[in-house]
C-alpha cells in the first residue's frame, strides 16, 4: 500500500496561526512538513510529556517534552497587517516564475 503524497502550501520557517482545537489563536514558527501524513510541526504547539526510560543513547531518562505534528487543516498562515488566518494561492510572473500570494491582502509571500 503506497501512502498518499498530499500538496501542502506551508513551507517550513512560516509563521503560522492555528485555526482551530485546544491551541486555538496561538502562533507559531513551522518546524517541519510532512506530506506523507498531512501534517505540520509548530514551535510551541502541541507540546506533549514523555516518559523515558534510561537507554545507553540518553543515560539519564526522565520526562522529556516533545513537539507533535496537527493537522494542516488547523493552521493557516499568519497576515502580520490583519493579523488573521490567510489562505495561501500562487500567481505565475510573465518571466514563467511562480510565487505564493495571500488571498487575503495579494501580497508575496517570503
Amino acid at each position: 500500500m503506497t501512502r498518499q503524497i498530499h500538496k501542502i502550501r506551508i513551507n517550513k520557517g512560516d509563521k503560522v496561526i492555528v485555526r482551530s482545537g485546544k491551541y486555538r489563536g496561538r502562533t507559531g514558527k513551522v518546524l517541519s512538513v510532512q506530506p506523507q501524513l498531512n501534517k505540520v510541526t509548530v514551535e510551541g504547539i502541541n507540546v506533549v510529556k514523555r516518559h523515558r526510560k534510561p537507554t545507553a543513547a540518553h543515560p539519564q531518562g526522565g520526562i522529556i517534552e516533545l513537539t507533535k505534528p496537527i493537522w494542516v487543516s488547523k493552521v493557516g498562515l499568519l497576515d502580520a497587517v490583519a493579523k488573521k488566518a490567510s489562505r495561501i494561492g500562487y500567481k505565475i510572473s510573465k518571466d514563467g516564475v511562480k510565487t505564493r500570494i495571500m488571498k487575503t491582502t495579494g501580497k508575496e509571500i517570503k
